[in-house]
């Protein structure tokens, strides 16, 4: 689409009284995922609150999802998927129409992300039947899922696993949005994504799933002392012959550089490749054409090279009980220049079969910027919030949830072939 065309789109969706900034899209560049307003080391904690202090506070079950749908406060452009509903979140589509952008960008609080793409010379391209985003490019994909959210209703997205494995940033935008995978509380609109492939080429279309949407009502964060106790009685995080460290209704997970026993394997670092991915398959790829594996040092920790995308593993095992979920967070980069880059929803039945908790490794998409950086075996690498539900789920993680990672180790994207 000309430039004059976007901008016949953007007239169309309404008006504005601001004048708007030539060049509006060059105002920010694209840099590592952030999550300071959501920090578990910036929550506020909620010591000892009752589960019923404040009614319906908690994050949606997959019946609440369903049922706002129903009522037409989530619209598609096309019915939902039944299995986009997860326990606890939704996952988002992508429509057929995306826009390929110089930099990233935030709309801010005058515009409309399709005032912002007519101001800043966005080519536009079909994607219905499929396209390639290559890597060191922008993209913006509106989505064709729409929300209406009411007072203390607010949502906050995150890249589904298979999405960081790819090393693809994959942020919601919202219409008037000053930040990433933050929808606040009382949006009405559209949503946007911003796709930015790191590592390898990806080919997506419309219907493509790449990032997922959690709803909250009010604050369901239910503090360290808490989360303390859910873990003694339920074991949130598994760690051998430790004690978790816990901040602020967080628990700590570290990354193993031990590896398995027998084979000494404790990860994967991308190869340079011009193959796109298909981000729809599974078990198509070979793995050894796209990854190079990591085995245990022979003394000291592991080396992560500059501006390469590792795979590892944490040491400990994850699992969350019903009633509950769960959101991973980068840990503090003062403590290193490498960094989890890309953060993880565990919904409720996460390391449960049958009831029974077995727990799973979580698989952690690293880099190491600035410099290359030592990493050593049970180093703090992120933090498990967890935050109560509005009630119980009707969908559990792996009870035919179209889960793909239940009690999992060390693994790649559902892409791969396995074994």
């Amino acid at each position: 689409m000309a430039g004059g065309e976007v901008k016949a789109a953007a007239r169309a969706a309404g008006p504005t009284d601001w004048r708007k900034p030539r060049n509006s899209c060059l105002l920010q560049v694209l840099r590592p995922r952030s999550r300071q307003m959501f920090s578990p080391m910036r929550q506020a904690e909620f010591e000892g609150i009752a589960a019923d202090a404040e009614a319906g506070t908690g994050v949606w079950p997959a019946q609440r999802i369903r049922a706002i749908a129903e009522i037409g406060r989530i619209r598609s452009e096309t019915p939902l998927d039944p299995d986009q509903i997860q326990p606890a979140s939704l996952d988002l589509r992508l429509s057929g129409t995306a826009y390929k952008v110089p930099a990233s960008f935030l709309p801010g609080r005058r515009f409309t992300m399709a005032e912002r793409l007519a101001d800043c010379g966005a080519e536009r391209f079909d994607i219905a039947d499929g396209a390639v985003f290559e890597t060191g490019g922008i993209y913006i994909v509106r989505l064709q899922e729409t929300v209406d959210l009411r007072r203390r209703e607010s949502a906050f997205a995150n890249p589904k696993s298979s999405t960081g494995r790819l090393d693809i940033f994959a942020r919601v935008i919202t219409d008037y949005g000053i930040q990433f995978d933050t929808v606040e509380e009382g949006y009405t609109g559209p949503l946007w994504l911003e796709i930015a492939p790191r590592s390898f080429n990806v080919l997506a279309r419309a219907g493509s799933r790449l990032a997922q949407l959690r709803f909250r009502t009010g604050a369901p964060s239910i503090g360290s002392r808490a989360v303390r106790e859910l873990n003694e009685t339920h074991g949130i995080i598994a760690a051998e012959g430790l004690s978790p460290i816990i901040r602020d209704g967080a628990i700590a997970l570290s990354v193993d550089v031990a590896g398995d026993p027998d084979t000494g394997l404790i990860g994967y670092k991308s190869l340079s490749v011009d193959t796109p991915i298909d981000v729809d398959v599974r078990g198509q790829y070979d793995p050894a054409e796209f990854w190079e594996k990591l085995y245990r040092p022979a003394r000291n920790g592991l080396i992560l090279e500059r501006d390469h995308f590792h795979i590892l593993a944490t040491k400990e095992t994850v699992a969350i009980p019903e009633g509950y979920a769960a959101d991973m967070f980068a840990y503090d980069t003062l403590v290193g220049e490498f960094r989890v880059h890309y953060a993880g929803f565990f919904d409720p039945g996460f390391g449960y079969v049958d009831g029974k908790r077995v727990g799973a490794k979580i698989v952690l998409e690293v880099r190491s910027h600035e410099v290359p950086f030592m990493v050593d075996d049970g180093q703090v690498a992120g933090f498990v919030a967890v935050e109560r539900l509005s009630s119980p789920t009707d969908l559990l993680y792996g009870a035919g949830a179209g889960s793909n990672y239940q009690s999992q180790g060390l693994a790649l994207s559902k892409q791969f072939r396995r074994g």
